[in-house]
């Protein structure tokens, strides 16, 4: 294996023989220094079969995406958060696992939209899609939390016809978690774990079971902001509407501190960050979070999705060689836009990664 040095680039994924075990990242620390941290090559379409089933999801790092699936591939420049080339099974084969699902009722159906655009994907499409990947024998004991968000104001109307197509999809009811608790992995293998960011008491569903129901949820709230689901804290950042790209290393600070779980709290804590951002009218999605220019020299500024993965790499090289208890716990749900940015050198594997390091010792060994 060859390691190139790029003088200007912060992190880069080391090319590797296509069937090697290990996957290669450099770290740049300094002008004259850089570090190599090789990893196990994971298979990402089934990472959460090698995770025992007592383990919270509060507990795990889930990869997600804003306003996933197709419902984000149009509507350029404001509400296209995603790629044409990233359909839903290839995100959940990349090891997506959280889904930022967006409806509104058109012709008495659900269809995606994202704000005031329409992303042209049925709901009862993206539910086929799922029951597929959950349902095909080398990825059945995954799982994938859906949340899912009203765009439209008829919340009678809708909550009924979200009841109404998932009945009517395959798999039913039966493939989802609908307790308003934070669930173990072995509780929701094979199954769709609901967000209802929609509905108000459950009207319709059974027992009024609409799965984790956030009570709040402040629009734009820079420090981000907590609630409870049962005997759970979470701890909630969405912050997307910020003041100019020169406020994305404020943006990435706030998203990625909150995903460093407490060594010492025995309570449960579920941190969900929404990595992505738009600045009106001189920044939106695409360009946040890919950045713009040659920023390694100076000319352009550097998108989230690149910050996110220089941090993380720090995060694993925090530790000592004669100390292995420093390096930092990252759990929690972390969503973006353009998962597969910057492109050859995702960050998703990275954020993989982390379910495979650092485990508390009250926690099953991976």
């Amino acid at each position: 294996m060859r390691l190139d040095v790029d003088a200007a680039a912060k992190w880069k994924l080391v090319n590797a023989p296509a069937d090697s075990e290990w996957i290669v990242y450099r770290n740049k620390l300094s002008r004259k220094h850089h570090c190599v941290l090789i990893f196990p090559r994971r298979d990402t379409s089934r990472f959460l079969s090698l995770i025992p089933d007592a383990i919270p999801l509060s507990s795990l790092m889930l990869p997600g995406k804003a306003a996933n699936d197709r419902m984000a591939f149009y509507g350029w420049p404001i509400a296209q958060c995603q790629s044409p080339g990233t359909s839903l099974e290839r995100q959940l084969h990349s090891g997506i696992r959280v889904l930022d699902i967006r409806l509104a009722i058109v012709d008495s159906q659900l269809i995606s939209y994202h704000g005031i655009f329409p992303e042209r994907a049925l709901f009862a499409e993206i539910l086929s899609t799922v029951y597929t990947f959950l349902t095909t024998p080398s990825t059945s004991r995954e799982t994938i939390v859906m949340s899912i968000k009203q765009e439209d104001s008829d919340a009678q109307r809708f909550d009924k016809l979200v009841r109404q197509e998932i009945v009517a999809s395959p798999g039913g009811l039966g493939m989802w978690y609908l307790e308003n608790r934070i669930p173990t992995l072995g509780e929701v293998r094979g199954k769709v774990v609901m967000f209802s960011r929609f509905g108000g008491n459950g009207h319709g569903w059974d027992n009024a079971a609409i799965g984790i129901h956030p009570p709040i949820w402040p629009d734009n709230d820079r420090l981000g902001f907590t609630w409870n689901c049962q005997d759970a804290l979470v701890q909630t950042h969405d912050w997307y509407a910020i003041p100019s790209f020169l406020s994305i290393p404020e943006k990435v600070a706030l998203s990625t501190n909150i995903l460093i779980a407490s060594r010492n709290s025995s309570s449960l804590t579920l941190s969900i960050s929404f990595l992505s951002a738009l600045s009106i009218p001189l920044a939106f999605p695409p360009t946040m979070a890919r950045g713009l220019g040659w920023p390694q020299w100076g000319i352009g500024f550097e998108g989230v999705n690149a910050r996110v993965g220089k941090w993380l790499l720090d995060q694993f090289d925090e530790r000592e060689e004669t100390d292995v208890d420093v390096e930092p716990r990252i759990r929690g749900w972390a969503l973006m836009d353009f998962y597969e940015d910057p492109i050859g050198q995702s960050v998703v594997p990275l954020l993989v990664e982390c379910n495979f390091r650092v485990r508390k010792c009250e926690e099953a060994e991976v």
